[in-house]
């Protein structure tokens, strides 16, 4: 047999979670935030990319202002927090990782994994990925994984399966198309079928398989990324502030997967949900009419329930007839919102930063 592909984790910590308002600021995003399983999203993440990858194997990228916190938290050596001086969405950021892992292990294979993800069978999710790199190394392909979704969900994008890969890959697909977050219709009409699956965001590929892609179908993004390959494996921060100033900013799935004719997909079946509004929470904690959750504070009066509260433990909150909401007290800022309106809040965080409100962003 052949040996197992060299793993690295490449965990992603550049968002903002403005969905997650007032919870999740700038100054300590959702990665930071203990919201399930009692560990701040982030620590459950990097001991994930530790199973697959091993300790020394890990790396992350995110920005200066989450550096220090970052080191803190993660016990990674400097050298493998990948800084970006400014944010460039997430292929650039999925490039410089490519470079620098490349440039100690050239036949290295990530798995780039987001860092406020919750996955609460970390074996199962182990395995799928080493399958996953099995092929990624032995295909020369992108393999990105797809949870089976679990109801008509308008909150994620799909991906569309297509032919089975092979008798070599069994269970792996080609991925026939990338589908945009749909309408209600729309997404149970795909949950019918039952050839689309949830685009979870957790991908693997040979550190220059991708490259060759980003080459191949975002050649202005390559171009600004390519001096990264020719400083060996000491990064000036001079290079990687002219990197970034002439980086163009898009998404890896916009950037490669939605044109590459090298993406296989996946389709795991363990449970995944990232978290990414306050509805998103109350399922993941078992809202539901008339069963209420607390993740922090006081709830001293609740009569109707199927309500989610996180507050402050000096500030009782009570609730009197109403179902459905998220409460969330942070002591400088309230958000009372419906729970099926959450998806909006960071249109909230739109209009507090045009108003100059970085106190409370």
């Amino acid at each position: 047999m052949a040996a197992a592909p060299r793993l690295h984790a490449v965990i992603l910590a550049g968002g903002a979670g403005e969905r997650f308002w007032p919870a999740s600021r700038s100054r300590r995003p959702k990665p930071f935030l203990r919201v399930v399983g009692g560990r701040t999203l982030l620590a459950a993440t990097l001991a994930r990319a530790r199973a697959v990858a091993g300790s020394d194997r890990v790396w992350i990228v995110c920005g200066g202002e989450h550096a220090r916190a970052i080191r803190a938290e993660s016990g990674l050596p400097a050298r493998r927090v990948l800084v970006e001086p400014r944010r460039r969405n997430t292929a650039a950021a999925v490039g410089l990782a490519a470079f620098r892992i490349v440039a100690e292990d050239p036949e290295a294979v990530l798995t780039v994994l987001p860092a406020d993800h919750h996955i609460p069978d970390a074996r199962a999710f182990a395995a799928d990925v080493r399958r996953a790199a099995r092929a990624a190394d032995d295909a020369s392909v992108l393999v990105t994984l797809g949870v089976r979704p679990q109801r008509p969900e308008t909150g994620y994008g799909y991906i569309q399966q297509g032919a089975p890969a092979g008798a070599a890959h069994p269970g792996l697909h080609r991925v026939r198309r990338f589908v945009e977050k749909p309408d209600a219709a729309t997404a149970r009409r795909y949950l019918k079928r039952g050839d689309h699956l949830w685009n979870a965001g957790i991908f693997v590929w040979g550190a220059r398989t991708i490259l060759e892609e980003i080459e191949a179908h975002e050649p202005a993004l390559y171009r600004a990324l390519a001096p990264l390959g020719e400083v060996g494996r000491r990064l000036p921060r001079a290079v990687l502030e002219r990197v970034y100033r002439r980086a163009p900013s898009v998404p890896i799935d916009v950037a490669v997967l939605e044109r590459s004719r090298r993406v296989w997909t996946l389709p795991v079946r363990w449970h995944w949900s990232d978290v990414g509004t306050w509805e998103s929470l109350a399922s993941e904690l078992g809202v539901e009419s008339g069963h209420s959750r607390v993740v922090a504070g006081k709830l001293v009066h609740d009569d109707a329930g199927g309500n989610l509260v996180w507050g402050r433990p000096e500030r009782p909150i009570a609730l009197l007839g109403v179902e459905g909401l998220a409460v969330v007290d942070t002591g400088d800022a309230l958000l009372v919102t419906r729970l099926d309106r959450s998806g909006d809040v960071r249109k909230i965080v739109s209009e507090l930063k045009r108003r100059g409100r970085s106190d409370v962003t």
